[in-house]
Order: C-alpha cells, then structure tokens, then sequence
C-alpha cells in the first residue's frame, strides 16, 4: 500500500508542478487588413459560422475555454492552434496568392463536407461549432461561389 501512495504522492506533485509551465496564448486585438472577413464581402450568417467554427484555431486571436488554464489540455490546444495556423489562417487569407486561396477555399469545401473540420474534439467542447448538414450545405455553396469567382 505504500507503494501506491508514493506513486500518487508523485503523480499530484508532478500535475502540479506542470501548471507552472506556461503556454503561448493566440491573442491579438488588431484585424488585419488582410483578414478573410475583411477582403470578402462576407454574408453575416457565414460570417458567424466561420468565426464560431474556424477561427479558434485558423485566426491570430482565440477564445480560450477555461479549461486553458489546466495541463495538460493548454498544451493539447496549443499544438492544435499552432498546426491550425500552420495549415490555415484566415487573418492573412488576403495575402495568399489567388492560386492558393483557391486552393485552400477547395480544402475547406472537402473537409466541410468530409466532417473533418471542425475536429471532433473541438466540435464536443464548442457544441455551437458543429455543422448541421444544412449550415454545412450554406458553406459549401457560399465557399464555391466565392473560389469560382476569383
């Protein structure tokens, strides 16, 4: 029984220990000239979706949960913000050739309507950021009117 002890004894003092690493938080206040939502005159509806679907993770400024002050799941969402932005920002979406937003308007269409975005990690935490198949079609459509007009 000792044993058992001395190992959670370890176990509470290293969760603890690890809140004092901190994260690099995505925050910025400034929208970019070059925003997606500023380049492209964006219908409110879609303007939401994208912004409660997409932009925690493919934007320059998150909302953070509460739980982003507990570790390990501020680590987690970082390495999903980094590789988000990464693959996908939409507040420098401007100043991406119009080759590559093309083709990146025809990755978000696929994954819209493959269910891969948004992750379905995210989409169980934010219930709002799932995509009913009726929001999905609105995006889809909208998505492909713009990448077919550009």
């Amino acid at each position: 029984m000792k044993l058992v002890k001395k190992i959670a004894l370890i176990l509470l003092v290293a969760f603890v220990g690890i809140q004092f690493i901190p994260t690099k938080h995505n925050q910025s206040n400034i929208v970019q000239a070059s925003d997606f939502m500023v380049v492209y005159n964006i219908p409110e509806q879609i303007e939401t979706q994208l912004k409660v679907s997409c932009y925690d993770c493919h934007s320059n400024n998150t909302e953070y949960p509460w739980y982003n002050k507990i570790q390990p799941a501020a680590w987690i969402m970082e390495g999903h913000i980094k590789k988000g932005k990464e693959e996908l920002n939409f507040n420098e979406f401007g100043d991406y050739s119009i080759r590559r937003q093309k083709s990146k308007l025809k990755s978000i269409i696929s994954q819209i309507r493959d269910d891969e975005m948004p992750i379905s990690s995210y989409a169980f935490m934010h219930g709002d950021a799932k995509l009913s198949e009726s929001k999905k079609l609105e995006l889809e459509n909208w998505l492909t009117n713009l990448r077919d007009s550009l």
